[in-house]
């Protein structure tokens, strides 16, 4: 079978790993790939967002199956596009991935089927935000309605913050996705992502994983993509995971479906968990980033078949066959991340890491110039590995860690600290 996979980060250089581990992949090619990825895989610079371009390239390359990493080509309807050209596409519709691209639409479809989330109001300008915000109390979430590449969301301390946050948004902090803005009450708990693939109403569970979103150690400093992940996420016991499906995901999947506009893909199912009750925190329409590289690392060949049942409608015949281990990811950013950073920093060491079944360096923000590896994003390496316990993981990971010189980058270093 031909793929592509679309996207250059981390999440797709894990989505890459994996297909290869499986023989039904024959060819496989990344647009627009990275450094890592093109070690592995074919890349092809082509415009990801715009679909015609997308199925012209795809119908040149004799492709059977698109995979779409990002959450922006899926917003453009990329995956509309696609199927009209009659390929097998991993990823929703338009309009089903409003689930990601409008938080207030996703509040809307909890509202329908009564699915647990924090109550919320939904501005489009900012007197009627910052007199909602004074009505209630402190901590507040402040969310940008739209696409902001997971940085639209201020957990806000006091009513004054809260109100700065609003004022920043509608002055266009966060570009187009601040014209609208959801507040929310401050929820308490833990957090953890729960992934399920999702084909109508047939949703099959391929594991759960928890992020760490802060840039400091100890969850300090300002929210970022995502500093690194492990994966099982401890909380999601069998009865909570199962909760989650049957209070949240399973109601909300009928829903879209009701409305006409059925989910197809993997969904992202951000949750957050007080005294073994789940509630939603935010849907994504695909794999979060670094949660996606801890599962794949896990599921290995089997990813391939599970993507291609989703894609092809063949879900409900499909099987997740788990080992009894663990993963964990550590993400090496750029100093000053997620502010200014510095581009075109020179990598070195990485020779010396082993990609194998246990240990994989994964590519985020990264390109080959002059024949080194320089770093061009925030978040720029993922240093992933499996173990038979989190602590043999974590140990993994960090030794990959210590074994890259780039001066220039840093890391958290207490991913897994909660479960640990």
């Amino acid at each position: 079978m031909n793929i592509l996979i679309l996207g250059g980060g981390g999440r797709e250089h894990a989505l890459a790993w994996a297909a290869l581990q499986n023989p039904k992949c024959d060819k496989l090619i990344v647009a627009p790939g990275n450094a890592g990825i093109a070690q592995i895989a074919e890349c092809a610079s082509i415009d990801i967002e715009d679909g015609g371009t997308v199925a012209e390239f795809a119908a040149e390359n004799a492709i059977e199956l698109v995979i779409i990493g990002p959450e922006a080509p899926l917003a453009a309807g990329v995956a509309d596009r696609l199927r009209e050209a009659g390929l097998s596409v991993f990823g929703p519709s338009a309009a089903a991935a409003r689930l990601e691209a409008s938080k207030s639409f996703t509040k809307e479809i909890c509202d329908a089927c009564h699915a647990p989330t924090a109550a919320y109001g939904h501005f489009t300008e900012a007197d009627a935000a910052k007199a909602y915000i004074r009505a209630g109390t402190a901590p507040v979430v402040v969310k940008a309605d739209g696409l902001a590449a997971g940085k639209g969301v201020i957990i806000a301390e006091t009513l004054e913050e809260a109100c700065a946050a609003v004022d920043d948004m509608f002055g266009g902090a966060f570009g187009g996705a601040g014209a609208e803005v959801v507040i929310e009450e401050f929820m308490t708990g833990e957090e953890a992502s729960f992934f399920v693939l999702v084909d109508g109403e047939d949703c099959l569970p391929i594991g759960t994983a928890q992020d760490h979103k802060r840039v400091g150690d100890g969850d300090t400093g300002p929210n970022t993509g995502g500093m690194g992940a492990y994966s099982p996420a401890p909380i999601m016991t069998d009865t909570v995971t199962q909760k989650a499906l049957d209070d949240i995901v399973r109601p909300c999947m009928a829903e879209m479906v009701r409305r006409g506009t059925p989910y197809q893909g993997v969904l992202y199912v951000g949750l957050m968990i007080e005294n073994g009750q789940p509630r939603l925190v935010e849907y994504n329409a695909r794999f979060g980033d670094p949660e996606c590289q801890v599962l794949m690392l896990r599921l290995g060949a089997q990813a391939l078949d599970l993507i291609h049942a989703c894609a092809e409608g063949r879900l409900s015949e499909a099987r997740v066959n788990w080992a009894d281990d663990h993963a964990m990811t550590v993400v090496m950013a750029a100093k000053g991340y997620p502010d200014a950073y510095e581009k075109g920093t020179v990598i070195k060491g990485l020779e010396a890491i082993s990609d194998d079944s246990m240990t994989v360096m994964f590519h985020a923000g990264t390109t080959a110039k002059d024949g080194a590896v320089t770093a061009t994003g925030g978040r720029v390496l993922n240093a992933t590995a499996r173990g038979a316990t989190l602590q043999e993981a974590r140990d993994r990971a960090y030794a990959m860690v210590d074994a890259i010189d780039w001066p220039e980058g840093f890391c958290r270093r207490d991913i897994g600290w909660r479960a640990l």
